[in-house]
């Protein structure tokens, strides 16, 4: 007599597929819009040098930066999806005030990402320009959680528009 010994991962609530696709749709439009940012507003090489450099690239790199940053968009958008779920926040996140207002907090949340994990990162991996810990230089510091606002916003809408 065999016994199963699979484990089981319980679903989250207000998870689907059609959600997800959602999420990291809009992350890649978001990063979109927000890499426009970094390559034209921000001055620092973030592009073309740093996020390279987090996978042990040499830059100028520009192609591989922005292909590296579409991958966090959209890790991140998918990431949303499954915060709204297991928070519970699914109807209030189908409005599209609820979807703005979690947007906008989402962004927030995500600036945490350079002013925390870049640095540590790009300092283990020793990249001569890496940013001091934490990293709240004034004014990039400002001007990424503008940017995460902006890629944030179209992950939140692309799941307001979701509905399965």
């Amino acid at each position: 007599m065999a016994t199963d010994t699979t484990p089981t991962i319980a679903p989250l609530p207000n998870v689907t597929t059609t959600r997800l696709a959602a999420g990291a749709v809009g992350g890649f439009v978001g990063s979109i819009l927000f890499g426009l940012i970094m390559q034209y507003v921000i001055p620092d090489p973030i592009l073309a040098m740093a996020i390279p450099a987090m996978y042990g690239f040499s830059g100028p790199a520009p192609a591989v930066g922005w292909a590296f940053h579409q991958f966090h968009g959209v890790v991140l958008g998918v990431a949303f999806v499954v915060l709204v779920g297991a928070a519970g926040l699914d109807d209030y996140a189908h409005t599209l005030r609820g979807a703005a207002s979690l947007g906008v907090g989402y962004g927030v949340l995500t600036t945490l990402l350079p002013v925390i994990v870049m640095p540590l990162w790009l300092q283990a991996v020793g990249f001569p320009m890496a940013p001091p810990f934490p990293n709240l230089a004034i004014p990039g510091t400002l001007i990424t959680l503008v940017g995460h606002v902006v890629y944030a916003l179209p992950v939140a809408l692309a799941y307001a528009l979701t509905r399965d």
